[in-house]
């Protein structure tokens, strides 16, 4: 969870004016960051104790609606405050942001100060310290797929996002001179991400026209999600300051592959990998493959927090490297689970499931809460599935709506079990509202096919 900064240093780089700002951020439920801009000296003094925020920011949605049906808050019940405390261990620099230093926080109840439940980063830590009270450490990482399109966002927004024109104009998958055009972000990216403690291990073109793919270290599974969701919105941001736009939406257009995120995942225990048996099929020891049996078995469960939107689920068609079928398979892109590192001290397991919009966190907590039940409960790995796994209709489907995705969502007994009732209900009631959201749309493409034809 470390950031680059001691708290030391910060007061010291104040003194000497090379820090006057500080964001002091937490994070919602949809993956962003959220927060207060602090004079460094305000912060110095009081906010690096506490500051405060509005308990909507765990109870809303995309475009920052206020919904009812949360229990947790309502208009009913006011909307009072959340306390949010810093976590100095994150306390780091913002190089693309003149004089500026980021410090994630984690949220509180305002009246007893303990944890909120809901927030996505304690979800994460509860499921970490279920897993060390098994003897184990999670290593993780997540890949970063985006699209850069030219102009800038309030261009882009004032036109409707009807003229969207990708930065680039081929596939660019892997090729040097096609991502050469896009240095002048993905450079300062890169190079800012690391400035500010992020362990960035490369940039790519990935298989669309203007897409591309970030790749960072992986760490611990806190670690992990602060330094994917820093990176996003360092990606926004730095593509704004260069006249472009960045979008992490899966599927922006029907002809074109979408983005995904996956997720790399391993155990390890007194610094061994806990995934490695030499002597074991693949090189997969029994707790990899009572922990991936899990994983797959409640798949359909947790995709809502791997897919949480409307948008998500246009992602699952065949033939476009994202999954359909909840399948593991030895390095096959084809499948849902695809092991990686076969027989090697980095084996692990990579769930190709979630999207470019996924929340880390509450992705990442699901992953590890899936896997331990498999664990707990001893459960068997299938055989690995060999071929085109979006040919076979004898495994099982992963959701392919959010409606379907909300109901396994609501029914599962695993999940509530890991989160708590009151948790699960929570998304389940975030899931709804943003089908809701959709239903009441009228969307072009119902004008185009009926305004005339009707």
């Amino acid at each position: 969870m470390a950031g680059n900064l001691t708290f030391e240093q910060l007061k010291e780089m104040a003194a000497t004016g090379e820090i006057d700002t500080v964001l002091a951020a937490m994070v919602d439920m949809q993956g962003r960051l959220m927060g207060k801009r602090f004079h460094v000296s305000n912060f110095i003094d009081h906010a690096v104790d506490e500051t405060h925020c509005c308990n909507y920011l765990l109870a809303t949605d995309l475009v920052m609606s206020t919904p009812e049906g949360y229990a947790a808050t309502s208009w009913r019940k006011g909307y009072g405050d959340y306390t949010l405390k810093p976590d100095l261990d994150t306390l780091r620099r913002v190089p693309w942001l003149e004089k500026t230093a980021l410090v994630l926080g984690d949220v509180l109840d305002h009246h007893g100060h303990a944890p909120v439940p809901h927030a996505p980063r304690e979800m994460l830590k509860r499921q970490v310290e279920r897993l060390s009270a098994m003897g184990f450490d999670a290593a993780m990482a997540t890949e970063l797929e985006f699209f850069l399109f030219e102009g800038d966002y309030r261009t882009l927004q004032k036109d409707g996002y009807r003229s969207l024109v990708p930065f680039n104009g081929h596939n660019e998958d892997y090729c040097l001179f096609q991502t050469t055009k896009e240095e002048s972000i993905l450079r300062p990216l890169r190079n800012h991400l690391v400035g500010a403690g992020i362990p960035v291990e490369n940039t790519k073109g990935e298989a669309e026209v203007g897409q591309q793919e970030l790749n960072i270290r992986y760490g611990d599974p806190v670690a992990c999600a602060d330094h994917h969701t820093i990176a996003k919105h360092a990606t926004k941001e730095i593509a704004w300051m260069n006249g472009a736009a960045a979008t992490f939406l899966p599927k922006w257009a029907p002809d074109k592959v979408g983005s995904s995120s996956h997720v790399h995942l391993s155990l390890w225990k007194d610094g061994a990998p806990a995934f490695l048996d030499k002597d074991g099929a693949h090189g997969m020891s029994d707790t990899m493959r009572a922990f991936c049996a899990g994983m797959i078995a409640f798949a359909r469960d947790y995709t809502f927090f791997l897919a949480p939107y409307v948008n998500s689920y246009k992602r699952f068609a065949p033939g476009t490297f994202a999954p359909t079928r909840t399948v593991w398979s030895v390095d096959n892109r084809t499948a849902a689970f695809r092991l990686c590192g076969e027989g090697t001290k980095g084996i692990r397991m990579e769930c190709r499931i979630g999207g470019s919009d996924m929340n880390p966190y509450l992705a990442q907590a699901a992953l590890i809460a899936a896997g331990i039940k498999g664990i707990e409960d001893g459960l068997t790995l299938d055989p690995a599935y060999e071929g085109d796994a979006y040919e076979t209709d004898d495994v099982t489907e992963i959701p392919r709506t959010l409606r379907e995705a909300t109901e396994t969502l609501r029914g599962s007994d695993m999940l509530r079990a890991a989160f708590g009732d009151e948790v699960v209900d929570h998304y389940v009631r975030c899931a709804e509202w943003e089908q809701e959201e959709f239903d009441r749309a009228v969307t072009d493409w119902e004008l185009a096919r009926g305004f005339e034809r009707a």
